[in-house]
């Protein structure tokens, strides 16, 4: 039996931070995942899978070796968002340089960040890396968990972290239990170049038909994430390349121009997850396994990586307690990581609710708020800061 102090379960975003940032806290760790490789970087296309990562999680990953494996030139930095309500007064603008930041954010590919995090992997000494494998049962010890592997092994660990999505085997295993709430939405997502230059700037659009984000990609180029019920969403995925580019041109108001797709839409559904508790003796969940948001306020990576930022900084300062797995200990990180995931929950799913519903007077309402906020300057730069972080 190998024995390790910790094991992450995932090799997606969360799970491979997680396992790099653990070197900080001194524990030995198995790294498991089914994929034997990150996804190729060879070739000129693009990824559909786009994400906007906050400065500060851009930040933390420059300190674990990792931003600075990424190339430039598939990264592409948000200096200004403009917001419009589903009418003409409604409007909000945040601006970088007013909020004194460089920038708000930065839109990256899936596949370029995770390809920089599995090669740091490669020389991280504290990683042992199983993959491809999958844990297919595990035992809860007073002092340890066992798991077993599916290549016959069996792992003795002090602490099993699960970074393995929205169904996380080891959350069900660990009985941490979830409530799910269907949007009955469809993400639909799809890369255009542009006709108009996007000067850095992100445009997001509360729709009758949904919510619309346009994300800067590095050239003239963007990325469409369409929030939209599923019958639209399939509506949209169903048109010809030139028929979605003309259906996005007159959705976003001809901002961008021309519009030519560059990468065939996908979808995927959209679901509000609460989950009950975010740690169990021996058991911390991190990512999509503690929590599911709508994408509308695109966080929904960036509170993944706080929520490993916050358990490697619990581990790291643990002290006299050897027990990486302690349950006291673990208890540190779910009260660290309770407020910034409720608050997000509260946010998108009200904003959500709020722009959904067709009342008239909530619509004057809504679209009134957006101008009062835009007015206030340093309610503003608050909002872009927490944001940031």
């Amino acid at each position: 039996m190998r024995s390790f102090d910790v094991a992450v379960i995932g090799g997606g975003m969360v799970g491979a931070s997680a396992a790099l940032a653990l070197r900080d806290a001194d524990v030995s760790v198995a790294w498991i995942e089914p994929q034997a490789h990150a996804a190729r970087m060879e070739g000129p296309g693009w990824d559909s899978r786009i994400y906007a990562l906050t400065p500060g999680n851009a930040e933390w990953l420059t300190h674990l070796g990792v931003w600075q494996r990424v190339a430039a030139d598939r990264v592409a930095p948000v200096e200004a968002m403009r917001i419009f309500g589903d009418e003409p007064q409604g409007r909000l603008e945040f601006d970088a340089y007013g909020a004194g930041l460089r920038e708000l954010a930065f839109v990256v590919e899936n596949r370029s960040v995770l390809h920089a995090l599995w090669s740091a992997l490669e020389g991280a000494e504290h990683v042992t890396s199983l993959r491809p494998a999958t844990c297919t049962a595990v035992f809860w010890e007073r002092e340890r968990a066992v798991l077993s592997v599916s290549d016959g092994g069996e792992l003795q660990v002090k602490l099993v972290i699960g970074a393995d999505g929205t169904d996380s085997w080891v959350r069900r295993e660990a009985g941490i239990t979830s409530r799910v709430y269907d949007y009955d939405q469809v993400g639909v997502v799809a890369n255009f170049e542009c006709e108009r230059p996007h000067d850095g700037t992100a445009f997001q659009w509360f729709r009758a038909d949904g919510v619309l984000a346009l994300l800067p990609l590095p050239g003239d180029r963007t990325s469409m994430v369409w929030s939209t019920a599923t019958e639209h969403a399939r509506e949209l995925m169903q048109l010809t390349p030139d028929g979605l580019a003309a259906t996005l041109e007159n959705a976003s108001q001809g901002v961008l121009g021309a519009l030519r797709l560059i990468t065939p839409a996908a979808g995927f559904p959209l679901k509000r997850q609460r989950v009950r508790r975010l740690v169990e003796p021996r058991a911390a969940v991190v990512g999509d396994a503690a929590h599911n948001v709508h994408p509308l306020a695109g966080q929904g990576l960036n509170l993944g990586l706080r929520d490993v930022r916050a358990l490697s900084a619990v581990l790291a300062a643990r002290g006299p307690i050897s027990d990486c797995g302690e349950y006291g200990l673990l208890r540190r990180y779910e009260r660290a990581r309770r407020e910034d995931i409720l608050a997000l929950e509260l946010t998108t799913d009200g904003l959500q609710k709020l722009f959904a519903n067709p009342a008239v007077w909530l619509a004057r309402l809504r679209n009134l708020g957006l101008t009062l906020v835009d007015r206030q300057g340093p309610l503003k730069n608050l909002l872009i800061r927490h944001a940031a972080a």
